[in-house]
C-alpha cells in the first residue's frame, strides 16, 4: 500500500469518527419537550425520580348522553375514557429513559384539517416498574383544551413525575382530535370525567386492585389541572357552580336538555359532589368567564387554592373579562395569577411539532401549540417552575413559599428561582382568601 492511499484512508476514516462523533453529540443533545434551557427558572428542573409510563382504560357507566337528547329524554351511554399515567419507576441500566407518543394533528370533524399522525419523543419508559420506594404520591389529574389530547402537556407530566407525583392526563371522549363532537358534551361533561378519574385512580390504588398503581398513589392528597375547557372543568368541580345563563345556554345547544342544573351554583345535588380530596387547582387559560358560566355567586364557591395562568392577549378565553374576572370574583379562594404579558391562549401545550411547519398545512395546525410572540419552550420551562412551588406547597408540604411572594411586575425587581434579566415579560399577583 503506497503512503498516498494509507494517508487517503486515515483521512476518510477521521471523517468517519468525526461524523459520527457530531451524530452522538447531536444526538445527546437533543432538545425533548420540557428540557431546561439556560434562562430557565430553578424550579423546572426535573426531579430525581425516573419516569415510567402506562395508558390506562376506564369505563364511566351510565352517563347521560346530552348529544341524544330528543323529545325531552335523555338517553345513557357508557363513557370510555383513556388515560396516561406517568409515575416514579425504576429503570434497567439496560433501558434508556425514552418514550415516542404517537400523537395526531387536525380536527375529526373537520374536513379542512384531515388527521395527520405524528410521533414525539418524552423521557420517561413504558412499562416501568414502579418506584414503591416514597409512595404513596400525591396524584395530579391533568385535563386538555377543546380539542386536544392526553399527550398535550408531556412536558408538565414528566416533570411532575420526576418530582415525585403520580400524574393522570386524561383523553376525553367527544373532544379529542381524533373524536370531537357538539360542545355541548364537553360543556357537560367535563367536570364529570374529572372527577371519575379521581375515583377510579383511588379505586386503582388500593392493595388488592391488580394494577400497578396499587399502593402507589395517595388520592386524597390530589392536585387538579385544567387547560382551557380543562380549566373550565377545574373549576366547576371544584366549586364554581354554572349560572343560569350558563343553563340556559347549554339547554338551547342541546335541544331542551336540562342536564347541566345538576352542576349549577345553589343545587343540593351540585353541593354534594365536592371532593375534599382535591386539594390544590392549576387553571391554565380557564374557559368560560367570557360566555357566562360564572357569575359572582359562583365564583364565591371557589374555596381551594388556585393558581391561575393567563396571556394578557387571551383572545379564546379572554383576560380582563376573562381569567382576571376569575381571579378578581373567587375571593373565598387563596389564589394566584400569572400573566404572560402579550401572551395569547396558548400557555399551557407542548410546542409546536416540527410536522406542524409543512407546506399546505392550515395555519391552525401550527397556531393549536404556538405563540407568536413567546417561545413555547420557555413558557414550558416558566409553567414547570410555578406549578412545582405551587404544588409543592399544598400536595407535599415544601418549603418553597419564596418562590410565590414576588413583586407584581418582574422589572420592578429580580423574582426569586429567575437568573438575572430573565423574568421579563411576566406579572405576577396574589390575593389571599376573605
Amino acid at each position: 500500500m503506497t503512503h498516498l492511499v494509507q494517508k487517503t484512508l486515515l483521512a476518510i476514516l477521521f471523517c468517519l469518527s468525526f461524523t459520527m462523533l457530531l451524530f452522538a453529540q447531536s444526538n445527546n443533545s437533543e432538545f425533548i419537550y420540557g428540557d431546561f434551557l439556560p434562562d430557565a427558572p430553578e424550579l423546572a428542573k426535573r426531579g430525581p425520580y425516573s419516569i415510567g409510563v402506562q395508558t390506562i382504560n376506564l369505563l364511566h357507566k351510565n352517563q347521560l348522553n346530552v348529544l341524544q337528547h330528543k323529545d325531552g329524554k335523555t338517553p345513557t351511554y357508557d363513557r370510555p375514557l383513556t388515560v396516561e399515567v406517568w409515575y416514579p419507576a425504576l429503570i434497567p441500566t439496560s433501558k434508556k429513559e425514552i418514550e415516542v407518543y404517537q400523537e395526531v394533528m387536525g380536527n375529526f370533524n373537520d374536513p379542512k384539517r384531515p388527521l395527520k399522525p405524528f410521533t414525539f419523543k418524552g423521557r420517561c419508559l413504558r412499562k416501568a416498574v414502579p418506584k414503591t420506594e416514597g409512595a404513596p404520591y400525591p396524584l395530579v389529574i391533568l385535563s386538555h383544551g377543546y380539542t386536544g389530547s392526553r399527550y398535550l402537556m408531556t412536558y408538565l407530566a414528566e416533570n411532575l413525575a420526576s418530582k415525585g407525583y403520580v400524574v393522570a392526563a386524561i383523553d376525553h371522549t367527544e373532544s379529542t382530535f381524533r373524536d370531537a363532537a357538539p360542545f355541548p358534551s364537553t360543556l357537560y361533561h367535563r367536570p364529570l370525567d374529572q372527577l371519575f378519574v379521581l375515583d377510579e385512580m383511588d379505586r386503582l390504588s388500593q392493595k388488592g386492585s391488580g394494577s400497578f398503581l396499587a399502593g402507589l398513589v395517595d388520592a386524597k392528597n390530589t392536585g387538579l389541572i385544567g387547560y382551557s375547557m380543562g380549566g373550565y372543568g377545574a373549576l366547576n368541580a371544584t366549586g364554581a357552580g354554572f349560572s343560569n345563563s350558563a343553563f340556559q345556554q347549554f339547554k338551547g345547544m342541546s335541544g331542551g336538555c336540562e342536564a347541566l342544573a345538576e352542576r349549577m351554583a345553589g343545587s343540593p345535588a351540585y353541593a354534594k359532589t365536592q371532593d375534599q380530596r382535591i386539594k390544590a387547582v392549576v387553571a391554565f387559560a380557564p374557559w368560560g368567564m367570557n360566555s357566562g358560566a360564572w357569575d359572582s355567586t359562583g365564583l364565591a364557591g371557589l374555596t381551594r387554592p388556585t393558581f391561575f395562568v393567563a396571556g394578557s392577549e387571551d383572545d379564546i378565553s379572554k383576560y380582563e373579562k376573562g381569567i382576571k374576572a376569575i381571579y378578581d370574583g373567587a375571593r373565598h379562594a387563596n389564589r394566584y395569577l400569572l400573566t404572560y404579558q402579550n401572551a395569547r391562549h396558548n400557555v399551557a401545550p407542548n410546542p409546536a411539532p416540527p410536522e406542524a411547519n409543512a407546506d399546505g398545512l392550515p395555519l391552525n395546525e401550527y397556531l393549536r401549540y404556538a405563540d407568536s410572540v413567546w417561545d413555547q419552550r420557555r413558557i414550558n420551562n416558566i409553567n414547570q417552575h410555578f406549578v412545582t412551588a405551587f404544588l409543592g406547597i399544598h400536595l407535599k408540604k415544601q418549603d418553597l413559599g419564596e418562590y410565590l411572594q414576588l413583586s407584581e411586575k418582574a422589572v420592578d425587581g429580580n423574582w426569586k428561582g429567575f437568573k438575572p434579566r430573565t423574568s421579563i415579560g411576566l406579572e405576577f399577583r396574589h390575593s389571599e382568601a376573605k
